[in-house]
């Protein structure tokens, strides 16, 4: 009976850990509140940083730093601010690259 309870108990717990989806990170680190997948809206599309960054093996490392420091320049004057560990963890954050780079 005990083993039952706790293989059943470990089951459970399995099946509610839930890791976030590229889009959950997304929406919950505000990204969402400036950029959108398909169309520029404060900041560049999720479709244009892919198209920018394509075939650059360094992409995801530039990304996080970018969005880590913040700055202009790279799709116009509007700046984008920094968006500390404290908004977005590190592995969140490199989940979210790695999705914007696949767009």
């Amino acid at each position: 009976m005990m083993k039952t309870l706790l293989i059943a108990s470990a089951a459970l717990l399995a099946f509610s850990a839930h890791a976030a989806t590229a889009d959950e990170i997304l929406n919950k680190s505000g990204c969402m509140a400036c950029h959108a997948k398909d169309k520029k809206l404060v900041g560049p599309s999720f479709k244009d940083i892919a198209a920018k960054y394509k075939g650059q093996p360094d992409a995801v490392a530039k990304l996080m730093e970018k969005v880590r420091k913040g700055g202009s320049g790279v799709f116009g004057p509007v700046p984008m601010s920094p968006n500390g560990p404290d908004k977005i963890n590190d592995a969140d954050l490199k989940v979210a690259v790695e999705a914007i780079l696949k767009s």
